[in-house]
């Protein structure tokens, strides 16, 4: 239940950032992306749509999608993803708890995307 809040917050700050950043909406503004969040076994999942400047998301394991971002777990992608730490996503890639289907390119745009939430950029 965590994770699906954490995810529906996400899309939140992705949409206002969109449209109050002004380096965001630069960095968004001609990616057309479906970046897909989720656990292995597909029970809690969103979808985010960037497409030109755009910002949009449905709840669920959607297809089609440009890159996957599949945890193993919801407790793990939670304690993760909360934590803002980029070096525990590593870690997370490292001990095979978080893999990528589809385009490994899209999901660091999208992490990088994300570091504007954060106040990184």
């Amino acid at each position: 239940m965590k994770f699906t809040l954490l995810l529906f917050i996400l899309y939140r700050k992705l949409k206002k950032a969109s449209k109050k950043n002004t380096e965001f909406k630069e960095y968004i503004k001609n990616e057309k992306v479906k970046v897909l969040i989720k656990t292995a076994d597909g029970k809690r999942a969103r979808l985010y749509i960037f497409n030109s400047g755009e910002i949009s998301s449905l709840k669920g394991d959607r297809k089609p999608f440009d890159v996957a971002l599949v945890w193993s777990d919801a407790g793990t992608a939670f304690k993760v993803m909360s934590s803002q730490d980029l070096n525990k996503s590593m870690d997370a890639l490292y001990e095979g708890k978080l893999h990528f289907e589809g385009d490994a390119n899209q999901a660091l745009w999208f992490t990088g995307a994300t570091t504007f939430l954060s106040g990184n950029k």
